[in-house]
């Protein structure tokens, strides 16, 4: 199975677009990130269905067999469309960073650097891990 990776950016009105690495052409936009997320799947399922790999000035062959989309968040976007489920303070506790400096992340106040960025996603990739195995 193929991986496609889509990078999913909030622009400065406060809406979101989200592409195709690869075919920059599949994208989408919306006032949230589902609505841009639906809006390129629509894209690339006419780009398949619709119009087809003769016609298409941009045809992938992963398209005719099996892929799953990988979507690439920066850290602002993230954290403010995760804000209800979590807060700066307690994703800056299990990342070992200042929760003033997560709430600044969080708000463009400030850029994580590389390595703020690398603990971040290692510490969500720790508690989705944890919470995978976790039952009840």
């Amino acid at each position: 199975m193929e991986r496609i990776k889509a990078i999913i950016d909030r622009a400065t009105d406060g809406t979101y677009s989200v592409y195709c690495e690869e075919v920059p052409s599949f994208f989408g936009m919306g006032d949230t990130i589902d609505q841009a997320k639906a809006e390129m799947l629509e894209t690339i399922r006419l780009t398949k269905e619709e119009i087809g790999r003769e016609a298409a000035a941009v045809y992938p062959d992963w398209l005719d067999g099996e892929y799953e989309i990988e979507y690439k968040y920066d850290v602002q976007g993230f954290l403010e469309y995760y804000a209800g489920v979590i807060t700066p303070t307690a994703l800056g506790k299990i990342a070992g960073i200042n929760p003033k400096q997560m709430w600044n992340y969080m708000h463009g106040v400030a850029k994580p650097r590389k390595a703020q960025v690398d603990k971040i996603e290692s510490a969500l990739h720790k508690l989705g891990n944890e919470l995978i195995h976790t039952s009840f």
